[in-house]
């Protein structure tokens, strides 16, 4: 009996010690610039810190994007390689995992980017300390999506454009290839892709009222749909589409800041309805004589599930397709280590290589061999010079092409069919 009275309280003083360790390294990422928490009134303030260098801005230089990287529990590896696949110094990044990940999981976030100096060093890498409740079919992704607009709204004044990614997505080109690419753009784009289905289904779930409890519950919760249905609104045309987005920071400033009453009653319209990320930005930029002209029906984005029928491998296809990035990816999936290797030429826990690094072993290290304190990149240069590929000049053609067809000029809402015409 006395033996097992010790062994037992051994095995307590274990496990103290590990609840202790790990409450020591949550509290440490909590008390770190990085780990954003809504709570806190000095931690907006703090993320500033390491941004002692910042891109030049203007026409002559490539713009800035926006990212934000979404992801649930056991994602935490995912994000980091999404991340690392699309890094450059110009960028800003938001990570954030749900309400479904614990705080462990965001600490570990936390502790990850905190361990690269690089990311210190440009302090545009940036990590949502609080988990919120997400169903992506209901209006909690619509407000996890704004919220996260207003983050980066609040973190820089430098981007131009806004992407929504999840951890089921991955580039086909460099962050080289993509900034060149939308250099020669105008600012003033958005990349949204509008649909065409008008079908009775999809006026019906317009139509029909929802529920979406993740709103003001803790944990993501199945969506309610009631028997009683609206009649289709009259006051706006509600247009549909692609819940992924390449967004201008002028028209997420409108969504966001709603000086103008629109975006607004879109929102509490939407709020009631079953994937409203299909159609809320869509109806608002249709909508508004602001922003209506400034429309390119096309997100960029290869969906890998569409079948090919014409005798190209889905590969090819899919490298061929003129899309920046492409999803749904599962974790394992081979496509993700041959984009890599034949598209990226990125080593394992490495970056893509770009003009900006003078570091040629930028990625020569591995998670396993990596030295400690070796850096991703250790010298880097000119930040606001860019080197494409070939991938990034055929896309530069492609975008170059779109925006001086003369169809540019007639807004992109008038040739995508609004939901309820016939």
């Amino acid at each position: 009996m006395r033996t097992s009275k010790i062994s037992s309280g051994n095995s307590g003083y274990h496990v103290w010690i590990l609840a202790f360790a790990m409450s020591l390294l949550i509290l440490i990422a909590l008390s770190k610039s990085w780990f954003y928490d809504h709570a806190s009134a000095t931690a907006s303030e703090d993320f500033q810190y390491f941004s002692v260098i910042v891109p030049s801005k203007g026409r002559d230089y490539p713009p800035v994007l926006a990212y934000w990287i979404c992801g649930t529990s056991g994602d935490g590896k995912r994000m980091l390689r999404l991340l690392k696949a699309i890094y450059h110094p110009r960028n800003q990044y938001l990570l954030q995992l749900d309400a479904e990940s614990s705080d462990y999981e965001r600490a570990e976030l936390v502790v990850s980017v905190q361990s690269e100096s690089l990311f210190q060093a440009f302090g545009n890498v940036n990590v949502v300390g609080k988990g919120f409740a997400i169903n992506e079919m209901g209006s909690s992704a619509l407000a996890a999506i704004l919220n996260a607009a207003a983050l980066l709204l609040k973190l820089s004044t430098d981007w131009d454009w806004f992407i929504n990614l999840s951890v089921s997505d991955y580039p086909l080109v460099s962050q080289d290839d993509l900034l060149h690419a939308f250099t020669s753009l105008p600012r003033d784009l958005n990349f949204i892709n509008y649909s065409n289905d008008t079908a009775k289904n999809e006026i019906h779930k317009i139509n029909q009222i929802v529920v979406d409890p993740s709103l003001h519950l803790q944990k993501r919760s199945h969506l309610y749909y009631a028997v009683e249905t609206r009649t289709t609104p009259d006051a706006f045309k509600i247009f549909g589409g692609s819940p992924w987005l390449i967004l201008t920071r002028a028209f997420m400033e409108y969504c966001v800041q709603g000086w103008d009453n629109l975006p607004r009653k879109l929102l509490m319209y939407f709020s009631n309805t079953a994937s409203p990320l299909e159609s809320y930005f869509h109806s608002v930029l249709c909508n508004s004589p602001e922003f209506q002209n400034t429309t390119v029906s096309d997100d960029l984005r290869y969906n890998i599930l569409e079948t090919t029928t014409d005798g190209e491998s889905p590969y090819d296809k899919m490298l061929n397709g003129g899309a920046a990035f492409a999803r749904p990816f599962k974790e394992d999936a081979a496509a993700l280590n041959m984009i890599d290797e034949n598209v990226l030429n990125r080593e394992p826990n490495g970056l893509v290589p770009g003009k900006w690094c003078l570091d040629q072993g930028m990625n020569k290290s591995s998670e396993a061999s990596k030295p400690p304190g070796e850096d991703l990149c250790s010298t880097w240069g000119n930040i606001n010079d860019v080197k494409p590929g070939s991938y990034g000049i055929k896309l530069a053609f492609l975008l170059s092409k779109i925006a001086s067809e003369e169809k540019l000029t007639t807004s992109q809402c008038h040739q995508a069919t609004k939901m309820g015409s016939s």
